[in-house]
């Protein structure tokens, strides 16, 4: 069995866009901690990394609407999670 190193190993295909979930503040601005139970999940992500994009009818290869490094909104349910070591991370179709 192979291990997965790092995440820098894992590369999308076709139109599948790997990003990492924003980790939600546990501090105020004006500095008070609160507990776990009252911080949600965001529903902001960073782009780790971007397939080369899907084909159309013709056979030619429409662009990707990301890029690697972008934070984009993505969906409270949906996509495949990816585990690596500790991390999670999810993996979404380009159109989601």
């Amino acid at each position: 069995a192979t291990t997965v190193r790092s995440i820098k190993s894992l590369v999308p295909l076709l139109d599948r866009v790997l990003v990492q979930r924003v980790k939600a503040e546990a501090k105020t601005a004006s500095g008070i901690f609160l507990p776990e139970s009252s911080v949600k999940d965001l529903n902001e992500a960073k782009v780790l990394a971007v397939g080369p994009g899907a084909f159309d009818k013709d056979g030619k290869r429409l662009p990707m609407g990301v890029n690697t490094g972008d934070r984009v909104l993505i969906p409270q349910y949906g996509g495949s999670p990816v585990k690596v070591g500790e991390e999670e991370y999810t993996l979404f179709r380009d159109s989601e």
